[in-house]
């Protein structure tokens, strides 16, 4: 990275970092690919029609009558068109005669295995949806699922889509409070949940959390309840009922019916920092027609041979189109994993990929940072020979992660796609073709053939290459979310009034010389820094690329003389010494400074063991800037361990400023 020669004083924010690196896909790669380059003229030409291009890609049992109705901010896309998500998924595989195909490797944390093809998988659906008509749930009601991520979570979301009951998802790291406000807020009928599940080498229970919310002021009428861990239960037999004992006894028959394209199909919330939490909806035509083709061309699956494996939970988007709906509707073969990452021992996933022989990786910065601070020896005692594609998804990836990655874990053979994308866009939007694209590392390269991704300033206005501003979605995309769930006034605040009619969700980004585009993260994450808005992300970014940092969290904290001070919190890379702190935090401090500029450099730097991270994974900057401002700690209730704000607020005290 260097310094890049752009005024860019007025800057909506500030363009500081470049990068001049590029890896075109391999001759061999482009050859096979599912996506050529004439792909985006293609959509360019004619917008719809692509779009109904990829649609036929599905089955329905009745066409649409037109492609898109469009009165901003609501959209319809093929409308009057009948379809089922489940069919889609199974069904259809079966029919053709893939019945035998593997769906689902299930590894469970302890090393138990299961193997489920398509032909097991869809008996498994049909008399989970006769289990669910049995206890009264019917088309329109809303369901939540509270799991581990076990097999019966793709099972359970699968058979509310194929008798049209929405389905809401809840990460089963939620507590009871958070599990309890989104059963309100879409007023579930039926909770389907587990006796636990397994993680960090431990049975943890989930059936205390579901009987503390329902509590609470719910028309909850019954609870299903997976045996996973056979640890003790509660019971209420007025409304429990064992998921083995209702499930096993039903036919395995069950016609899945159609429904309307614009039939909602799941609400999933996401956390707002203060306010309760959005349920985001999503329906059933546009959204599966974006998943599965993005799934086949951001990942050049080759359903026959490929072992796809995505680490991301059922309980976040990423699982919802890139676990359940867009990879079974493609015919994929994956892998699901119960645990974390480090149990029994750091190198549990590489074993895996060698175990499977898996193909494509979809994970996030945030566990290939937590790699690379563990150290290359995990990786290198496994074969990962068998991988040909990477995948990153759920904030941007630092240009040394990426690299990393590409190194150690892809062999420097794999294409690298980094993918932006959110809860409300549905599927991706912003992401390289592995066969088309030149990658630049920590870049998501260009919108993808039928999406408009542009960055504006802030009067709307599209800033030429080498500026930064606010990434807007200008023209409707078929995955789009349909709404807040019971808050129209919300959806229409939240997303399209800071530019009229235009879609923004609060993220920042640049173009560098090329058009790339750049993702710089949460608006409310830039820092103004004696009147330079300056990005977090570019800051850690710097941060990471000296040889002794695995991750850095950067705040803006308040500060007199320049309205905010920049303060930064960093894990060292296994095996440098702590000992030697204020060296190398002066050493850092150059760094940043030789890397993006004077104006980044931090006022304060502190080594850390843990950042404050939600259970998917993202870091709690709020949580840090409280600290840096010598504030009580907020609501730290999301956190995947509650005691690492103590310990970050004792050590910040005790670390100097710069003179």
């Amino acid at each position: 990275m260097s310094l890049t020669p752009v005024d860019n004083s007025g800057d909506s924010i500030e363009n500081l970092g470049s990068e001049s690196r590029t890896f075109p896909p391999s001759a061999e790669f482009v050859a096979q690919a599912n996506a050529k380059a004439d792909i985006y003229d293609l959509a360019e030409s004619d917008r719809l029609a692509f779009w109904e291009m990829q649609a036929r890609e599905l089955t329905w049992q009745k066409p649409w009558d037109s492609v898109l109705e469009w009165k901003a901010p609501y959209a319809k896309w093929f409308v009057g068109g009948k379809l089922n998500a489940s069919f889609n998924a199974l069904d259809r595989h079966v029919l053709a005669g893939r019945g035998d195909r593997v769906a689902l490797f299930f590894e469970g944390e302890p090393g138990d295995t299961r193997t489920i093809t398509y032909a097991d998988l869809l008996t498994d659906v049909k008399k989970a949806a006769n289990a669910l008509i049995e206890i009264g749930v019917k088309a329109g009601d809303r369901v939540a699922i509270y799991m581990p991520m076990i097999p019966e979570a793709a099972v359970a979301m699968l058979a509310c889509a194929r008798i049209g009951a929405a389905h809401s998802v809840v990460f089963g790291g939620f507590s009871a409070d958070a599990l309890l406000s989104r059963i309100q807020d879409a007023d579930a009928k039926v909770v389907i949940t587990a006796d636990g599940g397994f993680r960090k080498g431990a049975a943890f229970a989930l059936k205390p959390a579901v009987d503390e919310a329902l509590k609470g002021n719910t028309n909850v009428e019954k609870v299903l309840v997976v045996k996973r861990t056979g640890q003790e239960t509660a019971w209420n037999s007025a409304t429990d009922i064992w998921w083995d004992e209702i499930v096993n006894r039903q036919s395995s028959e069950h016609e899945a019916q159609a429904f309307d394209a614009e039939h909602p199909l799941f609400i999933l919330y996401t956390s707002g920092t203060t306010a309760k939490p959005k349920g985001i909806f999503h329906t059933t035509g546009g959204y599966l027609t974006q998943a599965a083709f993005t799934h086949r061309s951001v990942f050049d699956l080759k359903p026959e041979s490929d072992v796809y494996w995505c680490t991301a939970d059922v309980g976040w988007i990423t699982g919802h189109s890139y676990v359940v709906y867009g990879p079974l509707i493609n015919g994929a073969t994956q892998v699901i994993y119960e645990g974390t990452p480090d149990t029994p021992h750091k190198g549990r996933m590489f074993e895996i990929i060698e175990k499977y022989g898996v193909t494509i990786l979809y994970t996030a910065p945030t566990l290939i940072r937590t790699w690379m601070k563990w150290g290359d020896e995990f990786p290198e005692a496994q074969n990962l020979s068998s991988l040909r594609l990477l995948g990153s998804v759920g904030e941007p990836i630092n240009p040394e992660a990426w690299m990393w990655y590409r190194e150690v874990i892809g062999g420097n053979r794999c294409p690298i796609v980094d993918t932006w994308w959110q809860t409300e866009t549905g599927a991706i939007m912003i992401s390289p073709l592995p066969g088309v694209t030149a990658t630049k590392p920590g870049s998501a390269m260009t919108a993808l053939p039928g999406i408009s991704a542009k960055v504006v300033d802030d009067n709307g206005v599209v800033v030429p290459n080498g500026h930064g501003g606010y990434l807007i979605l200008d023209k409707p995309w078929p995955s789009m979310l349909r709404g807040v769930w019971g808050e129209d006034e919300r959806y229409k605040e939240t997303y399209w009034s800071r530019f009229n009619g235009i879609y923004f969700a609060g993220d920042g980004a640049k173009l560098d010389h090329d058009g790339a585009i750049w993702l710089l993260g949460r608006v409310d994450d830039v820092m103004n820094v004696s009147g330079h808005r300056i990005s977090t992300t570019e800051v850690e970014s710097a941060l990471v690329s000296h040889a002794a940092v695995a991750e850095a969290a950067v705040v803006g904290a308040q500060d007199e003389m320049t309205g905010q001070g920049i303060v930064a919190f960093v894990i060292l890379r296994a095996g440098i010494d702590h000992a030697n702190g204020e060296a190398l935090v002066k050493e850092l401090r150059a760094h940043v400074t030789k890397e993006i500029g004077a104006i980044a450099r931090p006022r304060q730097i502190m080594v850390v063991n843990e950042l404050p991270k939600t259970r998917s994974g993202k870091i709690m900057r709020r949580l840090l800037k409280d600290v840096a401002e010598n504030r009580t700690v907020g609501d730290a209730t999301t956190l995947a361990d509650p005691n690492v704000m103590k310990l970050i607020s004792e050590g910040l005290h005790s670390t100097k400023d710069e003179d």
